[in-house]
């Protein structure tokens, strides 16, 4: 059988290795170093708008610490976009918090303004004030930043900005990962750059990004002695992990236009198809990293489903995957609140996310081109 072909892999660029020989040269192994450093220093960077980046274990840490900055805790409820990984709604649960999700918009699949807006207008009229909203950029999709921040700014509720799959695209030219109150990235194995596992917290000021890093590591007060006065978490990034990161940085911008080069693969495939669409952006205010490419299926139109298309790239040892299941499906959050008209359902139902690496080979995509080639 072929090599299997995923639908997202690692891409290292080169320098990786020396970054980490570094470290073990130096015995900088712990959650601190140079490399820790050197990576929040490039993100800082990269992102601009004087933001202050906190590195972390991952993108769920760095969106529960969001959390504790913001106070949410017991009896609190937090509104979150259901369409999206379970990563982003699962801390809103380790704080003691209520998660109530809100529906999809279908131009960036994103969380629905108008939904979120009757939510916090229902949820206020209760008297349960939103202590955050979760807004995420799905798949490297930026959500309608300015409806979004306009109606946060006016029910004054901060946002976090769920960034996680989006480093690398923007919105009006702005970088994804500074529209939030708070922001999370993340470097898992899969995501556009890697650290093998790791994330970060886009903070607005120093002193945010000191507060978080203190939280990350177990809330060590000052003294010679270990003592704490608050409650801290085993959160930092290690050294060896920033040292992939720095190396990782040197070609996002190369890794973002590949994946950008596989959604106009996926157009060129699909152009003419009558029922299939490759999702993309809906104007030229967006600009996806395209971390993930995907299409929606019509079957009534086609005569084949999302699910059919994906057990024949199974069958030749390429992986396709359904959208994410939205949040308010899930049998862990069967009982929560959820605002909508369904649309993330029928995203879910018709959807599939496509091989998009960018380490992906001409022979890769031949093959990929071969098995759609079998539904024309």
């Amino acid at each position: 059988m072929s090599n299997k072909i995923y639908l997202s892999s690692p891409h290292m660029g080169g320098t990786e290795q020396q970054y980490v020989n570094e470290a073990f040269d130096t015995n900088w192994i712990a959650p601190l170093g140079p490399n820790v450093t050197g990576f929040e220093e490039a993100l800082e960077s990269y992102l601009g708008n004087e933001k202050h980046i906190a590195a972390l274990s991952s993108g769920t840490a760095a969106l529960h610490l969001a959390l504790v900055l913001l106070e949410v805790g017991s009896g609190d409820e937090v509104i979150c976009q259901s369409m999206t990984f379970a990563a982003s709604a699962n801390p809103i649960v380790y704080q003691g918090a209520t998660p109530v999700f809100v529906d999809s918009e279908p131009n960036t699949w994103n969380m629905c303004p108008e939904q979120l807006e009757r939510a916090i207008i229902d949820r206020l009229k209760l008297g349960k004030r939103p202590k955050a909203v979760i807004a995420v950029h799905l798949y490297g999709m930026p959500f309608q930043v300015e409806r979004i921040q306009q109606l946060c700014k006016a029910y004054d509720i901060p946002l976090i900005e769920d960034a996680a799959e989006a480093l690398g695209s923007t919105y009006q030219g702005v970088p994804c990962g500074t529209f939030g109150d708070l922001a999370i990235l993340s470097f898992n194995g899969n995501k556009i750059i890697t650290t093998s596992g790791g994330g970060a917290l886009v903070c607005p000021s120093e002193a945010h990004k000191k507060r978080t890093i203190f939280l990350a590591t177990q809330a060590r007060d000052q003294a010679p002695h270990y003592q704490h006065s608050s409650l801290g978490y085993n959160y930092r990034l290690s050294n060896i992990s920033a040292g992939i990161g720095r190396g990782q940085m040197e070609v996002l911008d190369a890794h973002v236009a590949l994946r950008q080069q596989m959604n106009s693969f996926y157009k060129m495939q699909f152009s003419g198809w009558n029922g299939v669409a490759v999702f993309t952006e809906p104007d030229e205010k967006f600009v996806s990293n395209h971390w993930l490419s995907c299409i929606t299926i019509d079957a009534s139109i086609t005569g084949f489903s999302a699910e059919r298309l994906r057990h024949a790239f199974s069958e030749e040892n390429i992986e396709a995957r359904p959208l994410w299941k939205p949040m308010h499906l899930q049998p862990f959050y069967k009982e929560a609140l959820f605002y909508g008209n369904r649309v993330s359902e029928s995203l879910f139902d018709s959807g599939l996310c496509l091989p998009s690496g960018s380490n992906l080979t001409d022979e890769d995509r031949n093959r990929i081109a071969a098995v759609i080639d079998q539904f024309r």
